[in-house]
């Protein structure tokens, strides 16, 4: 049965390490993570969640899109687990956007990510993947990837002016959309 698993903070020295490859995508430990990582990112209201999220030190993450309390206008998508997870092309296009992260909570920061990527990962099922993304798809993948590399998104934020609180977010920028 999946478990709802405790989300690493800002701070914890797995957020800032590489994580490691994914040789076996069937071994169990994988499967009951990917489960896992489902529940939690429901549970967290969120839209991605990568494994290193919840201390788990390897190159897999959840994309999972859907309008919540944190993202009222995320497209609908079914949650997709994304085993060494890599990007192919990116467009040219670089567009801003406002992101969170369930790792660091309370912030939202504008932060510019390629608007189009074409991805490759392995799926749950040992399938090999490739997909293109787009607009806020594309941020989430992106976004997750990071994690992987030990990259938070406030990394990317080109200056503290681009930083607000989620209260604030919620007051200015989701209400008046």
């Amino acid at each position: 049965m999946p478990e709802l698993m405790a989300i690493m903070q800002l701070g914890a020295p797995i957020l800032r390490q590489k994580a490691t490859w994914v040789d076996n995508t069937q071994d169990e430990y994988i499967q009951k993570l990917i489960d896992d990582l489902i529940v939690t990112v429901a549970q967290a209201n969120g839209v991605g969640i990568a494994a290193p999220q919840v201390a788990a030190s390897c190159r897999l993450f959840i994309v999972a899109s859907r309008p919540n309390l944190r993202y009222p206008h995320a497209p609908v998508m079914e949650p997709t687990a994304m085993i060494n997870p890599r990007i192919i092309a990116h467009s040219t296009e670089i567009v801003q956007g406002w992101e969170g992260c369930l790792s660091v909570p309370g912030i939202r920061g504008l932060v510019p990510r390629y608007q189009a990527v074409e991805v490759a990962y392995t799926d749950r099922h040992g399938q090999l993947q490739k997909q293109k993304l787009t607009d806020f798809v594309a941020r989430i993948f992106q976004h997750e990837y990071d994690h992987l590399d030990g990259v938070l998104f406030v990394d990317r934020v080109e200056n503290s002016f681009d930083m607000m609180s989620e209260d604030e977010y919620q007051k200015t920028v989701i209400n008046h959309t």
